[in-house]
């Protein structure tokens, strides 16, 4: 079953993104043989792929999060277009996230079992 999560707030200052990389990270666990877990990062989230993300000790840690994911399967791209309006064309992004198009998102949207939004 492939399973698309998409995420709409940033990082940090609401638990969106927690709690859909929790839920990610979850299943990915639990359902390791038969769930493709997709992420793909929209408006603000699109700074949860930035690197080097300093968190206090005991909080948690997006960029960890997604690096979890990425190394049990998981892809995670995120649009383009969101990151150019922000001015982060050029950043480097986390190891294995990739820079995006709507394209890209519709054609995980139509080939997704089920997709759930954050």
């Amino acid at each position: 079953m492939k399973i698309l999560f998409i995420i709409n707030d940033a990082p940090y200052g609401t638990e969106k993104a927690y709690n859909a990389l929790r839920m990610a990270m979850s299943l990915q666990k639990e359902h390791a043989d038969t769930v493709e877990v997709r992420i793909f990062l929209l408006a603000d989230a699109v700074t949860c792929a930035l690197p080097n993300q300093m968190t206090p000790q005991g909080y948690y840690n997006i960029e960890r999060m997604l690096g979890s994911v990425i190394r049990k399967g998981g892809q995670v791209k995120a649009c383009g277009s969101c990151m150019d309006a922000r001015g982060l064309k050029d950043m480097t992004l986390i190891e294995s996230v990739e820079y995006s198009t709507m394209s890209q998102l519709i054609a995980w949207t139509v080939e997704s079992d089920k997709v759930l939004t954050f």
